[in-house]
């Protein structure tokens, strides 16, 4: 009786299951600040995902990295200076992130604590009153599960600061994915880290540093994560975009970039090219192909739609020099294919 009861179960989860899931990915995500001065974009943010959520919406599951806080007040955590930077969007913002699409945020990043616990407790009421899940923020929620179409995604988000689970640190990256591995179908890795600026989009081998603090080796973080049974790894953090690599037929994208980020942060030239990668997985969570899709940001107004293909063109230039071995190959319409063994 005990079989034909699991055998049931097992068989109805089959059937719930697709064949393969697909996996959307985007880069940060600030829609706009209240701090120091107000720079919001027309119409309360109404249009700044238009061109991107028919991708975003399409997946299965779509992730993304917030790139500061959603909340109303507070004061800043940081001093002043030329490289001092604290993000505060409104909380009435937080239902964009909804009708865009996305299902997970990380809130493993350098403005997250922008405005101290109050920003951070403010950001997770925005987000859960949502239903949209997060995770990075060491003692605080450090993973979570999702499930979708009857697959559990076990998703946790690595960045480099002190109050972040660091992707710098072995043991604790063993520990998360260990965790994912057990309770999950599906395990989604993301990451904030590596240097910063315009000419940071080439994958340096070996850790990176930036204004003094470690950045990560992030070749090494990526292809540990896989090793230890993660699906899809996706990073953020140089504000650039950078190379796509399959190892292990596994998909790791090492920096989408900015993504969403109309006012606050320089989005000029290859600064402002905004992808998002999707990819067909099965569910053992091996690749099948992605794709590239285009977007570049205009000021005040969010990514727009890349007609000229910059976007997709330069990642595979990125990719040929600097992931050679990788498993797949990206063509100059940003489709992401398995190389022919």
């Amino acid at each position: 009786m005990i079989a034909a009861v699991l055998l049931s179960a097992f068989l109805a989860f089959q059937a719930e299951a697709p064949d393969t899931l697909t996996v959307a990915v985007s880069g940060d995500i600030m829609m706009g600040t209240t701090y120091p001065t107000v720079r919001l974009p027309e119409n309360d943010g109404k249009y700044i995902f238009k061109d991107v959520a028919p991708v975003l919406k399409e997946a299965d599951i779509t992730l993304g990295n917030l790139e500061g806080t959603l909340c109303d007040g507070g004061s800043s955590t940081k001093a002043p200076g030329k490289y001092s930077y604290s993000f505060r969007t409104p909380t009435s913002y937080a239902p964009l992130l909804t009708e865009a699409g996305y299902d997970f945020l990380s809130m493993a990043n350098n403005h997250s604590n922008d405005f101290g616990k109050t920003g951070m407790d403010s950001t997770e009421k925005a987000l859960d009153g949502e239903g949209i899940a997060y995770s990075g923020v060491a003692g605080r929620r450090e993973w979570v599960v999702i499930e979708r179409s009857g697959v559990r995604f076990g998703i946790a988000a690595f960045g480099h600061n002190s109050y972040t689970l660091k992707h710098t640190n072995p043991a604790t990256v063993k520990s998360i994915v260990d965790t994912l591995v057990k309770v999950s179908d599906i395990v989604i890795i993301s990451f904030h880290g590596g240097a910063e600026g315009s000419d940071k989009g080439h994958l340096p081998n070996g850790p990176e540093s930036y204004l003094g603090e470690n950045r990560g080796d992030l070749r090494a973080f990526a292809h540990q994560c896989i090793d230890l049974g993660a699906d899809v790894v996706y990073g953020h953090g140089p504000h650039v975009t950078r190379c796509v690599e399959v190892y292990k037929g596994r998909l790791i994208a090492y920096s989408l970039g900015n993504f969403c980020t109309p006012y606050g942060v320089n989005i000029s030239g290859v600064n402002g090219y905004a992808p998002v990668i999707t990819a067909r997985i099965l569910k053992d969570g091996s690749f099948v192909d992605g794709k590239i899709h285009g977007f570049i940001q205009l000021y005040g107004k969010g990514p727009r739609t890349d007609a000229e293909g910059k976007v997709a063109r330069h990642i595979k230039a990125l990719t040929d020099a600097d992931v050679p071995a990788s498993e797949a190959k990206v063509d100059e319409k940003g489709n992401i294919i398995k190389k022919k063994q």
